[in-house]
């Protein structure tokens, strides 16, 4: 099977490469450019993404083509209404993925990778997680909707190197048509921020608009603080990795009952006890 990531690694390392050069000769005091032990960290990150992806998309390819199998429709991949429609239904279905991954602390364990840096450039975007299982759920009813897993697999890479070009704070902000209808660096910076009135906003993966219409969107106004409510302070990727499932299995322990329990595991990042409704 053609996998458009794995092709496009020299791209990304190119890119990489210019966009550290270009902070190295031309300085912004207003960005924060690169570091190298973070950049490091995020590209370690990466290689092991791709490493477990390896053995992950053998059963994806097979859970997707058993459900594509049973499905009462196959669509025609001939057909260009039928990428339309592709285009349209993995966008929603990423729009979910991520934002349930941002608001249930069990899924957030393995986005939060993704977050962990305190810089943001094109290496960040290569800062991925080792549990892509939690994705599952998610593109599975496209294959019972009838697209060929093979198709519902190119448009997840199609995303993913649009989403790679937005990891940056070299572009500023672009047309306001541009802005409006697509996920620009603009709004993605504002998704990496750690800034209260950030918190949780611009979930969209190559477009905007189902954020403005789900009420989660933010613009740009304030500069970005990035990075989390609470740093790790570590660049070893093991414990970028695993840092929150241990935070989570400590809970558990501590925790005094099954509600509480389960509230450390299914509601929110920030939740406690404390916080719940009585």
């Amino acid at each position: 099977m053609f996998d458009l990531i794995a092709h496009a690694i020299p791209v990304f390392v190119l890119c990489l490469a210019l966009e550290a050069a270009s902070f190295h000769f031309l300085p912004d005091d207003d960005r924060l450019g690169y570091r190298f032990r973070d950049a490091r960290t995020s590209v370690l990150m990466g290689l092991g993404n791709v490493v477990v992806d390896l053995g992950w998309k053998l059963v994806l390819v097979a859970v997707y083509a058993a459900a594509y199998l049973v499905a009462p429709v196959h669509l025609p991949a001939d057909q260009p209404l039928t990428w339309v429609a592709l285009f349209f239904a993995d966008e929603i279905a990423f729009y979910w993925y991520h934002r349930t991954h941002h608001t249930v602390r069990v899924l957030w364990a393995s986005h939060v990778v993704h977050h962990s840096s305190e810089f943001y450039n094109l290496s960040t975007a290569l800062r991925q997680p080792w549990t892509p299982f939690t994705a599952l759920p998610y593109w599975l009813p496209l294959a019972l909707l009838g697209f060929p897993p093979w198709m519902i697999l190119l448009q997840q890479s199609i995303s993913l190197l649009y989403q790679f070009f937005i990891h940056t704070e070299r572009v500023g902000k672009l047309w306001r048509p541009i802005e409006f209808v697509f996920n620009t660096p603009s709004h993605h910076r504002v998704h990496h921020g750690s800034n209260t009135e950030y918190l949780d906003t611009n979930y969209g993966g190559i477009l905007i608009v189902w954020d403005r219409l789900f009420g989660t969107f933010r613009p740009e106004t304030t500069p970005v603080r990035y990075g989390l409510t609470k740093n790790i302070a570590t660049y070893n990727p093991i414990r970028v990795a695993t840092h929150e499932f241990a935070a989570i299995w400590r809970d558990l322990r501590a925790a005094p009952n099954w509600r509480v329990m389960a509230g450390h595991v299914l509601r929110g990042p920030g939740w406690t006890p404390d916080t719940a409704p009585r």
